[in-house]
């Protein structure tokens, strides 16, 4: 049975903080590195993963990363159904933005280490651009 402390955080529990909830207990029980695998493909640091993950945090996930995430983290599909309730009931006008994100397909590109923080920054930007633009073309009608 379920401790009563449990009980009553979960149902004060902010509705960002029920998918981050979910979000964390996937990660609690994947191999160590997850996380920083995962920081590597959305592109961000450790923290903003943290961030994501920390239910405390009223941080909401950008609904663009949540494809990546399940990839990643490999949700289970019930996982993946009580995450995806969750976020809804947590972003109600953003329904529609849910489907289009189920259309994409999440790959991760292993980029060169160039030796300068600021080069580095700079391929990823001219990358992650060129794809946003690809796919914008590959949309068009």
């Amino acid at each position: 049975m379920a401790k009563p402390e449990a009980l009553t955080a979960a149902a004060t529990e902010s509705p960002v903080a029920g998918y981050k909830r979910i979000l964390a207990e996937v990660l609690d029980r994947r191999p160590s590195g997850t996380r920083i695998r995962l920081a590597a493909a959305l592109g961000k640091n450790r923290s903003f993963v943290s961030q994501i993950a920390n239910p405390v945090y009223a941080t909401p996930i950008p609904v663009g990363h949540i494809e990546l995430i399940f990839e990643v983290c490999h949700f289970a599909p019930d996982e993946r159904r009580q995450f995806l309730a969750a976020y809804a009931l947590a972003h109600p006008r953003r329904p529609v933005m849910l489907a289009e994100a189920h259309r994409l397909k999440a790959h991760i590109f292993h980029l060169p280490d160039l030796g300068d923080e600021a080069r580095n920054a700079k391929l990823h930007s001219l990358v992650s651009e060129f794809v946003r633009k690809l796919s914008g073309l590959m949309e068009e009608r």
